[in-house]
């Protein structure tokens, strides 16, 4: 760690004396935004710079809580809606997936769905609604003031978009407590059960977001994909319902493309974010270039 990162670290620490023994073993764990830590048997979250711009932490403190007593997250310790503190306990035995492990480790795209039909029905009110479109012209407001490009074409896709937006109101599922962003990062796996972590963009939502945006960001095949989304279901699901996991696939890139060019503007330094949104929005319009997209849009709007 950096004398900057650990000084912060011992200054959370030196804060929570209830919680931590002076002097206690720290590990780094992982983190895009965020630093997170594991200190003895809790996780320790400090928020990154340039967060306050785009997260609400009082809303994340209740969702984090909301969903820790819907037992899909680890329990919520403490919570400082001020400065964006959060201590939780630790997950022994869990590892921390990636797009790789989703691939290695047998049944886990299952646990996953397992895991996001038990918020999705656990009846939990976040108290922020995830609105896709309202978020693209947030982000975009954001960028506004900030020295990025917008990846070339990208006000024209977002305009084309509207086909899907009319076909997602057509007939809209009941929106419910919903991850919404579900890096395989944010999900911890003990090969019998799946935690959910990170609640900073969670909110009521279509519960199909859910399931497309982590089929894009495990880089889910055929194989997994179905495997995650009949545990979901428990068999087949409706052509409709297929149809929105697929829509939002592409929609979550369209939208994680603007978030990518805020931590470019931010200058995060974990990740090359310029390759990482214009591949966002390569894959978007690659996706809804696709004749079964057109077809999966007709399926949801036919309902």
């Amino acid at each position: 760690m950096s004398d900057d990162i650990d000084a912060q670290v011992r200054e959370a620490i030196a804060a929570l004396p209830d919680l931590f023994v002076p002097g206690a073993e720290v590990q780094r764990l992982g983190g895009l935004t965020n630093l997170v830590f594991r200190v003895g048997g809790f996780c320790l979250r400090l928020p990154g710079k340039g967060t306050e711009e785009y997260i609400n932490r009082a809303h994340e403190g209740v969702t984090a809580k909301a969903a820790a007593a819907a037992d899909v997250s680890p329990e919520v310790v403490h919570f400082d809606e001020t400065t964006g503190v959060m201590v939780t306990k630790f997950i022994e035995g869990a590892e921390t997936m990636s797009p790789e492990s989703f691939k290695s480790r047998k049944g886990s795209p299952a646990r996953a769905g397992r895991a996001f039909r038990k918020l999705h029905e656990s009846g939990a009110r976040f108290p922020f609604t995830f609105e896709l479109f309202a978020m693209i012209d947030d982000y975009l407001k954001v960028l506004s003031i900030k020295d990025v490009e917008l990846p070339e074409g990208y006000h024209e896709v977002v305009a084309e978009s509207e086909a899907v937006r009319s076909a997602l109101v057509a007939h809209p599922l009941t929106n419910v407590a919903c991850h919404c962003d579900p890096l395989c990062e944010n999900f911890l796996d003990t090969g019998e059960k799946m935690w959910i972590v990170d609640w900073e963009y969670s909110g009521m939502n279509d519960p199909m977001w859910d399931l497309g945006d982590l089929s894009v960001e495990g880089g889910f095949d055929a194989a997994q994909d179905e495997e995650m989304i009949h545990a979901y279901f428990g068999g087949e699901p409706r052509p409709a319902d297929r149809g929105r996991i697929i829509i939002y696939k592409a929609m979550c890139d369209l939208l994680w493309t603007l978030w990518g060019l805020i931590q470019l503007a931010n200058n995060n330094p974990t990740d090359d974010y310029r390759a990482y949104a214009d591949g966002r929005f390569a894959r978007c319009k690659a996706l809804m270039a696709t004749p079964d997209f057109a077809r999966h849009v007709k399926a949801v709007a036919a309902g």
